[in-house]
């Protein structure tokens, strides 16, 4: 790890760049916002800590009202879970017994639960718990129109689920139904469309669960892009959302109900660049590119300046164009880049820096970054 890019004090202009940097005034309204929303709705939040990785942020979500957090990997589940994160979920399935066994560890220190979409995966995951002496609590993931894991929904989720039930050391907790495709569709209508397919496929999936004398505690999915539609459904019980505290470009990117750009969360989070050089004719460049960001959404944009327009990165360099008229910057001067995609972003930095009226007022580690591990 790296040492921080600024200390608290510093003003924006004494930022070493490239760096993550937060504005901590919208950052807290976003988590305030979800946090409220969840709550008048009945609903828990399951924040998902594979957007921001960093403990820190996770036990802010926690403090607004956060039932627990969900990640993908097992090392970001070892990171909060030493940082004191009481509930956790691994939102994916393990199949290596080492991961498996890792997992079981955490147990002694939090609630930790997993999904499953296939039998072996139970028998792998009640061999980890046996041999540690603790209990994990399974979710059947539903294929819900994601097109990645998940056992058909009704009666073969429900099989699943009497596999895990009758398996030592695991609890049946209820079914994973996360579309997250359904996330980025560009308009409303076809992202409640999809979400509504979803709510159908647990509906059938709870059927057959009462069946056979089952009942799903928890109904976990849903995301900062259709979190309305599930927590309204009365069915989904908890919200994944993540990249609700930080935005980006990607969700920039859809509509809302209203037909205009999606707006329900300000952007937070930032690149901030130095420009390097100013000997093009009507471009600039500066010192942030494919390492600081994630090109795979596309390209970042400019925040707060009229008249620049990011035209394309290399590895170390970001070219922007000015259109006429447009102000020269100077050499030195700072420039804040949203990025197309926020999780993959977070992903290549070690900390991040919080500001609040120009100086940096916070910097946290992102301390469950690095390998998919």
């Amino acid at each position: 790890m790296q040492e921080p890019p600024a200390a608290v004090g510093m003003s924006i202009a004494e930022i070493d760049t490239p760096a993550l940097i937060i504005d901590l005034d919208a950052f807290d309204r976003n988590l305030a916002k979800m946090a409220h929303y969840a709550a008048s709705a009945g609903v828990g939040l399951r924040a998902h800590a594979k957007t921001h990785k960093s403990s820190e942020v996770a036990r802010r979500q926690m403090a607004a009202g956060a039932v627990g957090q969900c990640v993908q990997k097992v090392g970001e589940a070892e990171v909060l879970a030493r940082a004191g994160i009481p509930d956790i979920l691994v939102s994916n399935q393990m199949v290596e017994p080492r991961k498996l066994d890792r997992l079981a560890a955490l147990a002694h220190r939090a609630r930790i639960g997993l999904c499953f979409d296939d039998a072996d995966q139970v028998a792998l995951a009640s061999s980890a718990a046996t041999r540690a002496g603790v209990m994990l609590n399974g979710l059947v993931e539903i294929e819900v129109g994601m097109g990645r894991c998940g056992i058909a929904p009704g009666r073969p989720a429900a099989e699943l689920a009497r596999r895990i039930a009758e398996s030592p050391g695991l609890r049946f907790e209820g079914l994973q139904a996360y579309h997250g495709q359904a996330q980025h569709f560009p308009t409303a209508t076809e992202r409640e469309g999809a979400i509504q397919g979803a709510i159908a496929a647990v509906r059938d999936t709870q059927e057959a669960l009462a069946a056979i004398g089952l009942g799903a505690t928890t109904i976990s999915g849903a995301g900062t892009g259709t979190f309305r539609t599930e927590a309204e459904s009365g069915v989904y019980t908890e919200l994944q959302a993540g990249s609700y505290a930080f935005m980006d470009l990607d969700y920039a990117s859809i509509r809302g109900a209203d037909g205009r750009p999606y707006s329900e969360f300000e952007h937070s989070l930032f690149v901030l660049a130095s420009v390097m050089s100013v000997a093009g004719p009507d471009w600039f460049v500066v010192d942030a590119g494919l390492k600081s960001y994630s090109g795979e959404k596309g390209l970042p944009r400019v925040h707060g300046a009229e008249g620049w327009t990011f035209l394309g990165m290399s590895d170390e360099h970001g070219k922007v164009g000015l259109s006429a008229g447009a102000p020269r910057p100077r050499l030195g001067e700072r420039v804040a880049l949203i990025p197309g995609h926020c999780d993959p972003t977070i992903n290549l930095h070690d900390w991040y820096v919080g500001v609040r009226n120009g100086r940096v007022e916070e910097v946290w580690a992102i301390d469950a970054r690095g390998a998919s591990r």
